[in-house]
């Protein structure tokens, strides 16, 4: 398979009620992984458990239904290939409840916490042109500061499903710099707006 960056096929749209049945195909009946439908990182342990798999996809469903843009789509020839969630901080509680991923400071950020490539696409800079358009979609609604929570791989190379997240260089390429580092293999990082 290619390296070569597709991003020149791609085309970035929000999710919004009328590209749902998209994310649906995208995310297939696991809801990407294990039922999560990229509810995670806003439910508490013990809500996540009891809603996984059609609980969370219905509260996701709910979720884009009031109008809210919880990320971003990646399409190749009007095939949904790709996702990447965000939105301000204060809408992933997971977050601030981390010993590693906890606030650097009070400031307000937005948040990319995951990302999903469907395979065939993984590899070919789909995750790139997501986390760029992103962070366009978050600098155009007031963000700052875009924060994102790589995986630092131990080896050169780790199995798709523990890179929910993203990497490190896929960060360094859109621009974002590491400004903490409570474990060795998640950095914080962050895009700047106001020195872009």
């Amino acid at each position: 398979m290619s390296n070569e960056p597709l991003h020149q096929d791609l085309e970035f749209h929000p999710l919004t009620a009328g590209r749902w049945p998209d994310l649906e195909a995208l995310f297939g009946k696991r809801g990407a992984c294990g039922g999560c439908w990229c509810m995670w990182w806003r439910l508490g342990n013990a809500e996540f458990e009891t809603q996984k798999g059609e609980g969370t996809r219905l509260a996701l469903q709910a979720l884009v239904g009031t109008g809210d843009i919880p990320g971003i789509l990646a399409y190749r020839q009007d095939k949904p290939i790709g996702w990447c969630s965000l939105a301000p901080r204060e809408h992933f509680p997971r977050l601030a409840r981390s010993r590693v991923l906890k606030p650097v400071d009070d400031q307000p950020v937005w948040s990319v916490v995951c990302f999903f490539v469907t395979r065939g696409f993984r590899g070919q800079g789909v995750s790139k042109g997501l986390l760029q358009t992103a962070v366009e979609y978050a600098v155009r609604h007031g963000a700052r500061i875009v924060e994102g929570y790589p995986v630092q791989p131990k080896k050169d190379k780790m199995p798709d499903v523990f890179a929910y997240t993203g990497v490190p260089s896929a960060y360094l390429q859109a621009g974002f710099v590491e400004v903490a580092r409570r474990s060795e293999t998640r950095p914080i990082m962050r895009y700047f707006a106001e020195r872009a």
